[in-house]
């Protein structure tokens, strides 16, 4: 026969010859135990708090809806353990309504709906506790760009649509309308209906103006001018009247809407409008160590949530600390004390 023209395999040290099968399950183990230290990711540590965490959100096309989707997303990447489901809702009145009756753990409302809650006596409303102030609501009256409605007194005798029952946006647009002497029971003709049917029924006629409230921009506002012509009316001459004689009022400020929010609707013009802001809320009954960390992540991800809910960049350690109406949960305290250390 003739000699193989392979050559000779190398032959296996002393050791592993003896004991190949153990020693080389050894190493492979070794291995496996290496590359999932590696993995692990840095921020995860062994006291990494666990289980389901449920938050409120709000109405799909509505930014309170955006920004729970990005901070489930900052939340799988510094704590894994935590698995966040997220449930949306009407908007702040419902997600106060689920805070206290145990159904989430955590919700974002603003700070006027919460301040009516309080002042109303509201059930459970001593165990609120607030996490971070996030970013402020723009309160944004839409019309067609050829309506005649140049003030919310204009409104009169108009199908307004003042957002859902359990909303934060009705409550807002009943206190603006209150300012500008209109009652919205008797004098407008209020359509409860949420920032995902309003547009669409603006542009099909069947709505004068509607009120939102949202950060900015709102991308349901955004779609909307991209195939119909529309303005925003400015709202912040009624800033005197809004805050005269109603504690909860004291929440809101005066802004102006920049042009860049939405650059179809500007002609790069500011709009004078008012604006509240909005809080991570939760209740004394959830674990400290999840309210650290769910902060922690607010923090954490302002810039990566801030890329897609633009108002969210202007969260940071100086201005998330003041959350009144409500105090700051001790899970939050903790979370604060440690980044200032």
């Amino acid at each position: 026969m003739a000699p193989s023209t392979f050559a000779r395999r190398p032959s296996l040290p002393a050791f592993l010859r003896r004991r190949p099968v153990a020693v080389l399950l050894g190493v492979v183990v070794t291995l496996a135990v290496a590359a999932g230290l590696l993995w692990r990711p840095v921020f995860a540590g062994e006291d990494s708090p666990r289980g389901h965490v449920r938050v409120s959100t709000g109405v799909a096309s509505g930014v309170y809806a955006r920004y729970g989707q990005l901070l489930s997303s900052q939340l799988e990447r510094d704590a894994p353990g935590l698995d966040l489901v997220l449930h949306p809702s009407q908007g702040s009145v419902e997600n106060i309504a689920r805070l206290v009756s145990g159904e989430a753990d955590f919700a974002i409302a603003t700070a006027d709906t919460l301040a009516a809650y309080i002042a109303g006596d509201g059930e459970g409303a001593d165990r609120l506790r607030a996490c971070a102030r996030l970013y402020d609501d723009y309160i944004q009256l839409v019309v067609p760009a050829a309506s005649e409605v140049e003030s919310v007194q204009d409104l009169r005798g108009l199908r307004v649509g003042v957002g859902q029952d359990e909303s934060g946006v009705q409550p807002a647009a009943r206190e603006l309308l209150a300012a500008g002497g209109l009652d919205m029971e008797t004098d407008i003709e209020a359509v409860r209906e949420g920032i995902n049917s309003m547009p669409r029924m603006l542009e099909a006629g069947r709505l004068d103006a509607f009120f939102w409230s949202g950060g900015l921009p709102t991308s349901a506002i955004e779609r909307l001018a991209d195939y119909a012509a529309i303005r925003i009316v400015p709202l912040g001459d009624l800033m005197p009247a809004l805050t005269a004689d109603n504690a909860q009022n004291a929440y809101y400020r005066s802004a102006v809407l920049p042009p860049d929010a939405y650059p179809q609707v500007s002609n790069d013009t500011v709009v004078d409008t008012v604006a509240v802001a909005n809080l991570l809320v939760t209740t004394d009954a959830v674990d400290d160590a999840v309210v650290e960390q769910m902060t922690r992540s607010v923090i954490n991800g302002r810039d990566r949530i801030g890329q897609e809910v633009h108002a969210a960049q202007r969260v940071d350690l100086r201005t998330a600390i003041y959350t009144q109406p409500l105090t700051l949960a001790e899970g939050a305290r903790a979370y604060y004390r440690s980044a200032k250390s």
